[in-house]
C-alpha cells in the first residue's frame, strides 16, 4: 500500500500486482468537477484495491467527499456527502467492454499510464444529483412571489382587453 497517490497509474501493472492506493485528492485539482461546486476546498478520500479475476483486470474500492453545491431552490451554498462504490473492468477495446459481467463499469485505457484524478473525478460526476436541493424545505431569500396578494384593489383591476378597440369600432360601423 502507498503512502502517496501516484498522479499517473498504469491500472494493468497495478491489477497484475495487486495493489492497493489509499490517500486523498485534492477537490481543487480536478477541473471538470469544479465547474459544478460552489467552493473547491476539501479532499476526496480515496480507497482502491487492483486486481484480476481470471483474464479480467479490475479496480474495486471506496470514494468519500463532502461537496458544495448549489442549492437550486433557493440558490444557496450546500452540502453533499458523497460515498460511492467503485467497480470498473478495466478494457481496452469496445468488444471487451461489452463482455464485462454486469456489475461492473468499463475503464476504457488507450495509453498505459491514466491520471488517477480522472478516475476519480468521473465517479464523482457521476454521484451528483441532477437538481441539487437541500432535503428540508428552503425559503428562497428576498423573494416575494405573491406579490398580487400585496397589490392595492386599483393595481388588481382586471387589465385592458387589446381587442377593446375593435369592439369600439365595430359598435361605430367604421370597420
Amino acid at each position: 500500500m502507498l503512502d502517496r497517490l501516484p498522479e499517473y497509474i498504469d491500472p494493468l501493472q497495478l491489477a497484475d500486482k495487486r495493489a492497493e492506493l489509499k490517500g486523498k485528492i485534492p477537490l481543487n485539482s480536478m477541473d471538470r468537477l469544479a465547474e459544478t461546486l460552489l467552493s473547491d476546498t476539501g479532499t476526496v478520500a480515496v480507497d482502491l484495491f487492483f486486481g484480476r479475476e481470471g483474464r479480467l483486470a479490475k479496480i474495486e474500492g471506496h470514494i468519500e467527499a463532502i461537496l458544495e453545491l448549489e442549492c437550486q431552490n433557493c440558490l444557496l451554498a450546500m452540502e453533499w456527502p458523497v460515498s460511492a462504490e467503485i467497480k470498473l473492468g478495466i478494457v481496452t477495446s469496445i468488444d471487451q467492454a461489452d463482455r464485462l459481467p454486469e456489475d461492473y463499469e468499463p475503464l476504457l485505457i488507450k495509453e498505459e499510464k491514466i491520471p488517477l484524478k480522472d478516475i476519480v473525478e468521473d465517479e464523482l460526476l457521476l454521484a451528483l444529483p441532477t437538481f441539487p436541493k437541500h432535503q428540508h424545505v428552503c425559503s428562497v431569500p428576498d423573494a416575494d412571489f405573491n406579490k398580487d396578494a400585496s397589490l392595492s384593489d386599483e393595481e388588481q383591476s382586471t387589465p385592458e382587453n387589446p381587442f377593446s378597440i375593435l369592439a369600439k369600432l365595430k359598435k361605430t360601423g367604421d370597420l
